[in-house]
């Protein structure tokens, strides 16, 4: 099978409740007790020399002899999973279930019928049909609402995304039947045959000053740096000569991405990263002389959450001298994952590799058995002040590097920014927060568009046209306290005036012009994009 090399920051929170050495302990313990307390059996246990026969005798005994019953192929895929993890945080287990959704993101496509949707009252309301899908060509329409799916009804009854996701996608070439509700009172049959839909990794590309462009990149698929390519291109051609880069939240992904990425940026025979293991062949990256952005400058934005590939472009184009990096140290995963199937469809992912930026830093954070722990770093950042300004102590001389211009740069721990921006905490409340772990903001959104759809021209005409006013603000909150229970706290709306009426014109974006108008609206008051726009300038 084809080998690939994967870079991911694993985010899964399940607990492992069941570790290997529980497991063997268990299965000692009821050996003592039967050899105490005899009883007649059956069956003889007999221990070979190998691991997989032991550990196979434990979970029979276990399922056999145990006082409770005991799912055993749940504990044996838990007692896998810690296995894994006691080698490092990124090996992983993967259900034959799980792999398909994450091999979705990898390789940058589903089988599906091609909306976007939210749950909106117990209701699955279309946002956008995505232009020559399937949804498209059958006719459904932006602020559809969807009814039933194959006869099933889904409308109320505590209908949630994984559920309708489950219903819609299939493979290609199938049918799927959906009965609509559009406007007030006209219900439609439609019938859906399912295609290829993408998965963009790249939810806006826009020029968001005179020559300035801006990209921002979610993920790292198969077809990333092509996407890449086109948006630069594209942005090229209107006058871009220089980029902000976004990476933040950008959890990583395809290395082969990654490495494409960077070779816009350099001209040929620039290391860009180098990959050495135990049981691997070093291998090293190299810039060709094909990349479009050579001349191009660029700033690369990261925060805690850019991990992985995103941490391969940000160092790469650091080490080289070829961008200034701004915002906040970034994740820190500098292993490199190879997925192996196993015969019943699931997955190992397994670290073969650690990773090198050109000056030669691994920027691995360190890590140890506590899995928790080391998934927790936001909260401990947050609880240290490195939120606030910059961690001195990953600045120590034995993980200093120099690039070739001179310009001192550390491993051991993420990519330290050029220049650092303080998290923006301003108009923060409870009230605030409490907004924003309802649904009011979409719910909202998506009812003040309606019949509004067809009023602004591009996402653009939206953002310089729309202004959140005071009656469209208090129209928002005397909705959210009677259709999400957040009840109106005066003193802290005054905190988060601004914020509210900037999350309101944001959604409302995103309703209509998707990613691209949402960060048309978010990156005007955005601090680490207007430092870049300054550094650009």
């Amino acid at each position: 099978m084809n080998k690939l090399k994967i870079l991911l920051m694993e985010n899964n929170n399940r607990s492992y409740l069941i570790p290997l050495i529980v497991a063997v302990s268990v299965a000692i313990g009821l050996l003592i007790g039967g050899r105490l307390n005899p009883a007649p059996s059956e069956e003889e246990y007999s221990y070979g020399d190998s691991h997989d026969q032991k550990l196979e005798d434990v979970l029979h005994l276990i399922n056999k002899r145990y006082v409770d019953s005991v799912d055993v192929e749940k504990l044996f895929e838990e007692t896998i999973s810690d296995l894994l993890h006691r080698l490092d945080p990124h090996s992983n287990y993967i259900t034959a279930e799980d792999l398909k959704a994450l091999n979705e993101g990898i390789d940058g496509k589903f089988g599906g019928v091609g909306i976007r949707f939210f749950v909106i009252r117990d209701t699955v309301c279309v946002t956008h049909v995505i232009p020559n899908s399937p949804s498209q060509r059958a006719g459904l329409k932006d602020g559809d609402r969807i009814l039933a799916v194959d006869g099933k009804k889904i409308a109320g009854n505590g209908v949630s995304n994984e559920k309708v996701m489950k219903l819609l996608k299939g493979n290609e070439g199938t049918i799927v039947k959906v009965q609509l509700l559009r406007g007030k009172n006209q219900k439609l049959q439609k019938e859906i045959t399912r295609g290829g839909i993408p998965v963009a990794s790249i939810p806006a590309s826009y020029m968001i000053r005179d020559g300035i462009g801006f990209i921002r990149i979610d993920q790292f698929s198969r077809n990333t740096a092509l996407e890449f390519r086109n948006a630069a291109a594209r942005l090229k051609q209107q006058g871009m000569t220089r980029l902000i880069l976004d990476l933040r939240e950008n959890p990583g992904g395809v290395l082969t991405a990654a490495t494409g990425i960077v070779d816009e940026f350099l001209g040929g025979g620039y290391k860009i990263v180098e990959t050495k293991g135990e049981h691997i062949k070093t291998e090293v990256y190299s810039s060709t002389p094909q990349g479009i952005l050579k001349d191009t400058e660029v700033v690369v934005l990261v925060n805690s959450g850019s991990a992985s590939a995103s941490e391969i472009v940000a160092g790469a184009l650091q080490d080289n001298d070829r961008a200034t990096i701004i915002g906040r140290r970034s994740f820190g995963k500098g292993l490199v994952q190879e997925d192996k199937m196993l015969r019943d469809g699931s997955n190992i992912r397994l670290t073969i590799a650690r990773y090198y930026t050109p000056t030669g830093r691994c920027i691995q954070k360190p890590y140890t058995e506590d899995i928790d722990a080391y998934r927790n770093d936001y909260s401990e950042r947050v609880e240290n002040g490195e939120m606030y300004e910059i961690d001195s102590s990953f600045m120590v001389d034995s993980l200093k590097f120099v690039t070739p211009k001179g310009k001192i740069v550390y491993g051991g721990g993420g990519i330290m920014p050029d220049i650092f921006v303080p998290y923006d905490s301003t108009g923060l409340s409870w009230y605030f927060t409490r907004l924003r772990m309802s649904s009011a903001f979409t719910a909202f959104a998506f009812d003040f568009v309606e019949g509004k759809r067809d009023n602004w021209a591009s996402a653009e005409d939206f953002d310089r046209q729309f202004k959140v006013t005071e009656a469209i603000l208090n129209r928002f909150i005397a909705y959210a306290e009677n259709e999400h229970d957040v009840t109106r706290n005066s003193k802290e709306l005054q905190i988060s005036r601004d914020r509210i009426k900037r999350s309101i014109k944001t959604e409302i974006a995103r309703q209509l012009f998707e990613e691209d108008g949402a960060f048309r609206v978010i990156n005007q008051h955005d601090r680490e994009v207007q430092e870049a726009i300054k550094q650009l300038k």
